[in-house]
């Protein structure tokens, strides 16, 4: 595999991440903002008028303030819960991240242009006319050719998932069940079409 193309396959799917991230925080930020702010409103009385409709804003409002205050001291004295809490907004905004990104229209280019069309071609090579292939195989196959080095497969689980490429948790290859991709997957996301050598085949020429 080209591994100018490689690296143009590694780079879209950090990207991607990256992107999901930044994107998931910003769908969280305004939802907690605005449920904050739905709150803090729903205090107000109806049935008042003047200072005293605008009383229970206010007592919500420094309700707020004070666990703020008191989430700051915690935090001062206990540094690490930081960590829980880094790590439970991270987890919030990849979640979310999902949610927020748009659908990915597959360009009509060739697969040194088209990450996902590249990596595509390489399954689609690897698999031939078998319903599935095991990550591990793939792994193996770009290593064989001195690409993905010092890669795992759970490093390919990733880039793929990145690029939209659905990986199957439990694929039967010669009766042993693993991590990998069905054809049937790829056909159904990635309809088969007329593409250009696939790119080890593109190296050997």
């Amino acid at each position: 595999m080209n591994r100018h193309l490689l690296a143009a396959v590694d780079t879209a799917a950090r990207h991607g991440l990256a992107q999901r991230l930044a994107d998931g925080s910003r769908s969280v930020y305004r939802r907690r903002a605005d449920a904050l702010t739905a709150w803090v409103a729903a205090g107000r009385r109806d049935d008042l008028t003047g200072w005293r409709a605008a009383l229970g804003p206010l007592v919500r409002l420094a309700l707020l303030l004070a666990a703020a205050g008191l989430a700051y001291r915690a935090a001062r004295a206990a540094p690490w819960l930081m960590w829980f809490l880094a790590g439970g907004w991270a987890l919030a905004a990849w979640r979310a991240g999902a949610c927020e990104q748009p659908p990915v229209e597959e360009p009509d280019t060739t697969p040194e242009e088209d990450p996902a069309g590249a990596a595509v071609a390489l399954l689609r090579e690897v698999l031939g006319d078998r319903p599935a292939v095991h990550l591990s195989e793939v792994l193996a196959h770009l290593q064989k050719h001195g690409q993905g080095e010092g890669w795992k497969v759970a490093d390919l689980r990733v880039r793929l998932e990145a690029l939209g490429i659905p990986v199957a948790p439990r694929v039967k290859v010669a009766k042993v069940p693993t991590r990998g991709v069905r054809a049937a997957d790829l056909d159904a996301h990635f309809p088969a079409r007329e593409t250009s050598p696939s790119p080890t085949q593109v190296d050997a020429a």
